[in-house]
């Protein structure tokens, strides 16, 4: 389930090699501090000021690997949410804003899906061989074109945030588990067979 991430999951973030890290050096410190408490402590000072420096190299180790594990998954977040607006922007900017989510949805249940790449540039710009054709062809036409034209910037906006609401998971369904659709204007031969979900606009989804 992809959700929406603020800075202060940062501390959430941490893989498990730098808490396994930390619980130790934790272990070693109350160690040293029982140490102290049951012996002389002339001695010993050194020792708990070693400790006390161990521990606090832990926790900057602690949150440095998860500062950068959450700066990775922003970038990351960024490039889904960049290919999926791309994907709205150049499929369904004409459509109705539920046409729109539909065709988000249909990227992100791709997404999800076994039968296609798991991440969501990998799904916008995935290329099968077609026998017919004998060459590759895009799954989605406008990734073909060299030049798309100017981005009206306005549309694009309101592309970001349905992209935004469908890849978090926090829009209504417009078109349930759809994985295809197509104009209105076509039959394609891939269509019979299929169930068919929904029509929003001019596409028809299945």
């Amino acid at each position: 389930m992809h959700r929406t991430w603020h800075p202060a999951d940062m501390l959430h973030l941490s893989p498990l090699s730098s808490s396994r890290l930390v619980r130790v050096i934790e272990t070693r410190r109350r160690n040293l501090v029982y140490f102290w408490h049951t012996h002389e402590k002339g001695g010993y000072i050194v020792i708990s000021v070693l400790g006390a420096v161990l521990s606090a190299f832990g926790l900057f180790v602690h949150f440095s690997i998860a500062g950068n594990d959450y700066s990775q998954d922003v970038r990351e977040r960024t490039q889904d949410l960049n290919c999926l607006t791309k994907n709205i922007y150049h499929e369904a900017r004409g459509e109705p804003i539920d046409g729109q989510y539909a065709v988000a949805e249909v990227t992100m249940n791709r997404v999800a899906s076994k039968h296609y790449p798991n991440t969501v540039c990998s799904v916008v710009f995935q290329e099968n061989f077609d026998v017919i054709r004998k060459r590759n062809v895009s799954a989605f036409s406008w990734t073909e074109i060299d030049t798309v034209g100017p981005i009206d910037r306005k549309i694009w906006n309101r592309a970001w945030k349905i992209a935004e609401e469908v890849y978090d998971e926090q829009a209504e369904r417009r078109a349930d588990g759809a994985l295809f659709y197509h104009s209105k204007y076509i039959r394609p031969r891939w269509s019979r067979g299929k169930r068919r979900i929904a029509k929003i606009g001019r596409h028809i989804f299945y």
